[in-house]
């Protein structure tokens, strides 16, 4: 293909409707038809990233091989086309304004009075090709974030009737994502707020081409004809999208609907052969009939909001599959566990995760959960804070250093056995600052990492800033804590984990971004399976 095709995808109505689960189904399509295909996320927030985001306020902050703090939607274009994304996959009003002005600073503009058109409008126009005209992709999806209506939305709207307009007839479509309600009262689903909602889009110049509505109910063929009529396409491009027992079946719900092939035909491209799903319908086929139940605690301080933890629970459902095993993920809060009820409250678990996270809130609840999982033998998993928790609780209860700590927690403990790491002490700035993206890490010989990798050398993303402490390895290693991944580069330990236990192991990395459907991460599928054996005994 010579030319990119460019597909947007909107949203109305409301928020949290599903536009990256529909752009990534919709993606998964084209590339199983052999269409290399991309997705990217344009969010309107006036942050230069997520990086610097409460987790309770944007979810869990996704990080690429490339070291971008990104929206948490990448994590679902990764999983569902089991590609890399990178900083130009996620951009954000913050980014774009920063570019702007820093080209305004420099006297790029040469005098001009700067502008949200053309100058802002442009530089995001820019942004959405860059990817396109890379060359790796024959089409490049594209979310816009937020709602049609919004104010902070309305540049990227015009940007996108600038850009549709550009590229021309049959290279460039507008999908939106709209809600058809259920009114019990009246008993009937409802078409006037996507009315509304198409109307709100063609008044910023923006004619939908492609309408997926999201439904509780199976859509008429009335409702479909009458969409059609008042919202200006063809009835074949009003597609539903009806709730789903897993994001996972919205492919095959969107292949059933056609999705692929009305932007196919929009695009003016061909069919190619049908979609190759055999892999994805597998990986289905033993999540829906699992032989194995067990129940995970998953140990942290964000647990009221799933998305806090989204890519820690998709990466359980794809080694859950692995094992044909359903995972109960039970969400405990560590704030509120102590010595006084770990017992009652952990005592149903076949495995305990204790997740990442930052600052002091619910640290002493996570060390209890690695004692009672170190001395019940239970299968553990500690993430980045995670495995420094174990750390500290190795250091305190085994060799007997009572007040050892991580100096993020307290900064005059005797015995920082987490630490700050160097290259950290001098920055102030805490956007996109700390030890982000891909770091090799090399694996002991005949330890529990090199037996679940099967290789030497790895490569995983990282998101931190304390370290475990290199003055305490050798007493923790020679007390029984192994180090059994060590970068190459910086020798720090990004691997830890115990013999004669079952399976206990924590990393300093976040293998959960890595997860994807059709490559369940490593240390999880053991992790599960680990849970099962421990279940059986």
């Amino acid at each position: 293909m010579n030319q990119t095709k460019y597909i947007f995808v909107t949203g109305g109505v409301t928020s949290s409707l599903g536009k990256g689960i529909i752009a990534a189904s919709l993606a998964k399509l084209l590339q199983a038809r052999g269409y290399r295909t991309t997705i990217q996320k344009f969010d309107p927030y006036i942050n230069v990233d997520p990086g610097t985001l409460n987790p309770y306020e944007h979810g869990e902050c996704y990080v690429t091989d490339d070291g971008a703090e990104t929206d948490l939607d990448l994590g679902h274009y990764e999983r569902f086309l089991n590609v890399p994304t990178s900083q130009a996959n996620n951009v954000t009003t913050g980014r774009i304004y920063l570019s702007v002005i820093e080209k305004e600073r420099r006297g790029e503009f040469l005098g001009k009075t700067v502008q949200v058109v053309p100058h802002i409008t442009n530089e995001i126009k820019d942004r959405m090709q860059l990817l396109g005209k890379s060359g790796d992709y024959d089409i490049v999806i594209t979310e816009i974030g937020g709602t049609v209506g919004d104010i902070e939305s309305l540049p990227y709207i015009e940007s996108v009737r600038q850009l549709v307009w550009e590229l021309g007839e049959h290279n460039g479509l507008v999908i939106h994502l709209t809600l058809v309600p259920f009114l019990a009262a009246a008993g009937e689903l409802k078409t006037k707020p996507t009315q509304h909602s198409v109307k709100t889009l063609m008044e910023s110049g923006i004619k939908a081409d492609i309408l997926v509505c999201r439904t509780e109910h199976e859509i008429s063929d009335e409702i479909r004809n009458k969409l059609a009529l008042f919202c200006n396409v063809k009835r074949e491009a009003v597609i539903q999208s009806i709730d789903a027992s897993t994001i996972y079946e919205v492919p095959n719900l969107m292949l059933e609907e056609g999705l692929d092939v009305v932007a196919l035909k929009k695009l003016d491209l061909p069919k190619k052969a049908a979609p190759d799903l055999k892999n994805w319908n597998t990986f289905l086929k033993r999540l829906k009939n699992p032989k194995h139940t067990i129940n995970i605690g998953l140990i942290g301080k964000y647990v009221e909001m799933q998305d806090c933890y989204k890519s820690i629970l998709e990466a359980f459902i794809h080694a859950g599959a692995s094992n044909e095993t359903k995972v109960n993920v039970i969400s405990i809060h560590s704030e509120f566990i102590d010595a006084t009820n770990i017992k009652e409250k952990l005592k149903d678990l076949d495995g305990i995760l204790v997740a990442p996270g930052f600052g002091e809130r619910g640290i002493e609840g996570k060390i209890e959960a690695v004692r009672y999982a170190r001395e019940n033998k239970v299968p553990f998993f500690g993430i980045c804070l995670g495995m420094q928790m174990a750390i500290i609780e190795y250091s305190r209860n085994i060799v007997g250093l009572t007040d050892a700590n991580s100096t993020e927690m307290n900064d005059e403990t005797p015995h920082p056995v987490v630490n700050l790491m160097e290259s950290q002490k001098t920055i102030t700035d805490k956007g996109g600052t700390m030890r982000l993206g891909a770091w090799k890490c090399d694996l002991k010989t005949d330890s529990l990492a090199h037996k679940i990798y099967g290789k030497d050398t790895i490569s995983e993303r990282h998101r931190h800033r304390y370290e475990y402490n290199s003055e305490y390895v050798d007493q923790l290693q020679n007390a029984g804590l192994i180090a059994s991944g060590v970068n190459p580069d910086t020798g720090l330990v990004e691997i830890i984990e115990l013999e004669n236990h079952p399976f206990f192991i924590g990393v300093q990395y976040h293998p959960e971004y890595k997860s994807t459907v059709a490559n369940p991460h490593p240390v999880f599928v053991h992790f599960i399976a680990a849970a099962v054996k421990a279940k059986k005994k």
